[in-house]
C-alpha cells in the first residue's frame, strides 16, 4: 500500500498542476499523510532547477499550513481524530515521549525536527495536545520546515543537476551541523539565563526512539 502511494507521489512530478500536487502533499503530509513531499520535491527541482527556490518556498509554505492543521487536530479532536491517525501512521508509541520532550523543550524540538527524520505528523498533533505556545509553535515550525525545503531548493537553483549527488551524499552531514549550532546555541542561552540546572524528566527516554 504505502509503496503504491509512493509512486502516486512520485508520479505527480510530471502532472501539469505539479505545484499545486506539491502544495497539497507537503500541507497533508504535516498532519496525516505518510508519503513526506522530499522526493517530490527533489524530482521537480531536478527537472527544473531554475525554479527550485519556488518549489522550496511552496514546500515551505503548505506545510507549515498543514502543520496549523495537524496543531489543530491535537488541540481540539484528539481523542476523536488525533489518537486515530497516530495509530494508523505507527506513531501512537512514540506520542508520550514526543508529548514529554515538548513539554520540557517546545521550539528547540521542533527545530531539531528540521534536522531529522521525526514525523513532522507527530509533532504538530503532540504540539497542540499539549498546547504549547501557538506562537513557539509557529515560529519554530517555519524555520524548520524552511531549513529543509528551502536548503534543497536552494542548492539546485545554484549549482543545477550535478548538485543531486551532493545533496544524496552530504545533505545528512549539513542537518547534522546545523543541529549542533541549535543546540548550542539553546545550551548557551539557557545557561545565560541561569536555566542551565533545569531537570530532564525525560531523561528516560531518547531522541532516537522518536523516529
Amino acid at each position: 500500500m504505502l509503496t503504491k502511494l509512493y509512486q502516486w507521489t512520485l508520479a505527480k512530478a510530471a502532472h501539469a498542476h505539479a505545484e499545486r500536487w506539491l502544495f497539497i502533499i507537503s500541507f497533508l503530509e504535516s498532519s496525516f499523510f505518510p508519503i513526506p513531499p522530499h522526493p517530490l520535491l527533489g524530482l521537480m527541482c531536478l527537472a527544473r532547477p531554475e525554479r527550485a527556490i519556488r518549489f522550496g518556498l511552496i514546500c515551505t509554505i503548505a506545510s507549515v499550513m498543514g502543520g496549523l492543521l495537524g496543531y489543530a487536530i491535537g488541540h481540539f479532536v484528539y481523542e476523536a481524530v488525533g489518537q486515530q491517525i497516530l495509530h494508523a501512521l505507527g506513531l501512537a508509541a512514540k506520542f508520550p515521549v514526543a508529548a514529554c520532550y515538548l513539554r520540557d523543550y517546545g521550539a528547540e524540538i521542533i527545530l531539531i525536527k528540521g534536522a531529522t527524520p521525526i514525523p513532522f505528523k507527530l509533532i504538530t498533533i503532540t504540539a497542540g495536545f499539549i498546547g504549547l505556545s501557538l506562537f513557539t509553535f509557529l515560529w519554530a515550525s517555519i524555520l524548520s520546515r524552511a531549513f529543509q525545503f528551502m536548503l534543497v531548493g536552494f542548492l539546485f537553483w545554484k549549482f543545477g543537476r550535478p548538485i543531486k549527488a551532493f545533496i544524496e551524499k552530504y545533505l545528512g552531514l549539513l542537518s547534522a551541523g546545523f543541529l549542533v549550532l541549535v543546540i548550542g546555541g539553546f545550551i548557551a542561552a539557557s545557561a545565560l539565563s541561569g536555566g542551565g540546572d533545569k531537570s530532564d524528566k525525560c531523561s528516560h527516554a531518547t531522541m532516537a526512539s522518536l523516529r
